[in-house]
C-alpha cells in the first residue's frame, strides 16, 4: 500500500508543476489535516444493536463514533480564476467505543476499536475574493473511498463470557458526498493558508457490525449497520508556484 500512495504523490506533484504555464490558470498542490468529530447533524453518532425477544438470551451492543483524524495531499486545479477542481488523497481513521450490555445481569463489556479508510475526493471548488488576499471558498462533490482490510476485537468481561464483534464490509469501495466552506490567506512568496469545515455522508455504511455472545456453548450473534458521518476542520497549506529564473526552455517544431 506505501508504494502506492508514493506514486500517487508523485503523478499529483507533477501534474500540479505541468500546469506551471503562463497561459493557463495556475494550479496548486499543498497539504491538509482534519480532525473528525462525529455530529448528529449529519448522521448517527450512536448506533445500538438488539437480540430479538425470540432469542434465548437477550443482549445489546452500542457502537459510538468519538474523535478521528484524516490526512493527505490536495491538488487544486484551475478552471477560471473563480472555480476550480480541487482532488488528492487522504488516508482516513475513525474510531468507536464498543458497549455490550447483557441483560438482567451485572454483565458489562467494554472496547473500543478503529476503522480505516483511503479516499479520494474530487470537487467543485468557488472562490469569492474578500479583498487582495483573502478568498472565501465553498466546494461541492464527492469522494471514491476504499476500505482496505476489515477489524475485530474481543472481551471477556468475566467468568467463560465471551463478546467478539468485526466489521464487516462486504464492498471495499465506496462513494460519499462531500460539502466544505472555509477561508484562505494568499501569498506569492509563503503560498496559501486556509481554514474551513467540512462534511462528509457516505452514500452506504462504512461496514456493518457482528457482535457475538459466546458461553459454554451458547452462540448467537446481532448486526447492525454503521454510518460513519462525520463534520472535520480542514486546515490546508499550499505551496507557492515558483518561477524557474533565467532563460526558459522554448520547445521546437517537433516537441
Amino acid at each position: 500500500m506505501k508504494p502506492i500512495i508514493t506514486l500517487l504523490l508523485v503523478l499529483f506533484c507533477s501534474s500540479a508543476i505541468g500546469q506551471l504555464k503562463p497561459d493557463r490558470v495556475p494550479s496548486y498542490f499543498g497539504i491538509q489535516i482534519r480532525p473528525l468529530f462525529p455530529a448528529k447533524y449529519v448522521g448517527d453518532k450512536e448506533h445500538t444493536f438488539s437480540t430479538t425477544e425470540a432469542d434465548s438470551i437477550q443482549y445489546s451492543s452500542t457502537i459510538t463514533q468519538r474523535l478521528g483524524y484524516s490526512f493527505g495531499v490536495t491538488v487544486r486545479a484551475g478552471l477560471t480564476k473563480l472555480i476550480a477542481l480541487e482532488t488528492g488523497i487522504n488516508f482516513s481513521q475513525r474510531n468507536f467505543d464498543l458497549s455490550i450490555d447483557l441483560a438482567d445481569s451485572n454483565i458489562h463489556a467494554k472496547n473500543d476499536m478503529s476503522f480505516i479508510n483511503y479516499d479520494i475526493p474530487v470537487n467543485v471548488l468557488f472562490y469569492i475574493p474578500l479583498s487582495e488576499n483573502f478568498y472565501m471558498n465553498a466546494s461541492l462533490g464527492g469522494s471514491l473511498t476504499f476500505k482496505p482490510t476489515e477489524i475485530g476485537v474481543v472481551t471477556k468481561p468475566a467468568g467463560n463470557n465471551e463478546f467478539s464483534s468485526t466489521s464487516i464490509t462486504n464492498n471495499k469501495f465506496g462513494v460519499a458526498l462531500n460539502a466544505n466552506v472555509g477561508f484562505e490567506y494568499r501569498t506569492k512568496k509563503s503560498g496559501f493558508f486556509y481554514l474551513g469545515g467540512s462534511v462528509q455522508v457516505p452514500m452506504a455504511p462504512i461496514f456493518n457490525l457482528q457482535t457475538t455472545y459466546a458461553h459454554e456453548g451458547y452462540r448467537n450473534s446481532i448486526y447492525g449497520d454503521v454510518s460513519g458521518s462525520y463534520f472535520a476542520i480542514d486546515i490546508k497549506y499550499f505551496f507557492p508556484n515558483i518561477r524557474n529564473k533565467g532563460i526558459q526552455f522554448k520547445p521546437g517544431p517537433i516537441e
